[in-house]
């Protein structure tokens, strides 16, 4: 198996002023939770660069970024 790094997008929702920017940039990927009212990232194997760009530059308060995450591959 070997190692190899994945991007993912992340929001802190601890900045996050639910200004839904984000939802009508990028709903493939933004979501509101129905029960907790919060915006999440749709699990997804891909994620759109560009559209992602675009909400991370359109966040008026910078809480979405793009994270690193580890996967092992077979």
């Amino acid at each position: 198996m070997k190692e190899t790094t994945k991007k993912i997008p992340a929001i802190d929702l601890g900045d996050c002023r639910d200004c839904d920017a984000c939802l009508e940039v990028c709903p493939s990927v933004f979501l509101r939770n129905g029960n907790t009212g919060l915006i999440e990232v749709a699990d997804l194997s891909q994620y759109p660069k560009d559209q992602v760009d675009e909400a991370i530059a359109l966040c008026p308060e910078d809480c979405i970024a793009w994270e690193e995450m580890e996967e092992w591959m077979p």
